[in-house]
């Protein structure tokens, strides 16, 4: 038995995320019917993480296993034929046997964009904001949140997870044309934490909260504390780390 990564690229408009679930279509079930329909075994992927309906990766790892043997760019080459045109193989390679998509990343990075202009080229894949914000106070709250954390305040209710203890390396706004882009990057991720975190953030760019709350946000552990979620379709997933890939 052999086990694989596969590099992905997707856009989540069409689907429920990336987690198999029953009368739903997902990112991962795709991937699942697309290997085994090429390797004609039942196959079932493991993603590095598990991105909401309507997110998008732009770099996406997962991990199978077969005892099939086949030429790599051939199978990717095969798997782009099968695959939806909104989900794309970019690459695939063998690794070792305790190599694991999920459990061997050391960092994951997310962008969220925000489009200040109303433009139909990103109706799903930016949130439409034309309100003014100041950014530089966006980035000083940004810069409070550098650390390593119990970041519950930005999470949803009633998770599964054993600690919500995470370290933020990066954490920045700017502007790309009429694109403000937010880059993120830790350990690891709450569910919805990025996107509440946008939401915060927002809130001081509206001059509602001052920059320096966010210490008190974040002390308070306390979802009600922070802003509003901002919507899905802006998230992407853009990096994961893993010990080899630096």
């Amino acid at each position: 038995m052999s086990r694989f990564f596969i590099q992905l690229k997707y856009k989540g408009t069409n689907y429920h995320g990336w987690q198999v679930q029953p009368n739903a279509n997902s990112v991962q079930a795709e991937i699942n019917h697309a290997l085994a329909t090429l390797l004609q075994e039942e196959i079932m992927v493991t993603g590095a993480g598990r991105t909401d309906t309507g997110v998008h990766a732009t770099n996406f790892y997962a991990h199978f296993e077969t005892e099939k043997t086949f030429d790599l760019e051939h199978i990717c080459y095969k798997l782009n034929c099968i695959l939806p045109k909104d989900i794309s193989c970019v690459q695939l390679f063998k690794v070792n046997d305790d190599d694991h998509a999920r459990f061997s990343a050391t960092e994951r990075t997310y962008e969220y964009w925000i489009s200040v202009t109303k433009n139909p080229f990103l109706i799903d894949g930016a949130y439409f904001f034309n309100q003014a914000l100041d950014i530089d106070k966006m980035n000083e709250a940004a810069n409070l949140l550098i650390r390593k954390a119990d970041f519950s305040c930005f999470s949803k209710s009633n998770t599964d997870t054993f600690t919500n203890d995470c370290t933020i390396n990066k954490a920045i706004w700017e502007e790309k044309n009429d694109i403000l882009v937010f880059t993120i990057s830790a350990d690891r991720f709450l569910r919805n934490m990025v996107r509440a975190i946008v939401g915060t953030l927002i809130d001081v760019g509206l001059g509602k909260i001052e920059p320096q709350e966010i210490k008190n946000i974040i002390a308070s552990k306390n979802r009600s504390d922070a802003g509003t979620s901002v919507p899905a379709h802006g998230l992407y997933l853009t990096n994961i780390k893993y010990p080899n890939n630096g």
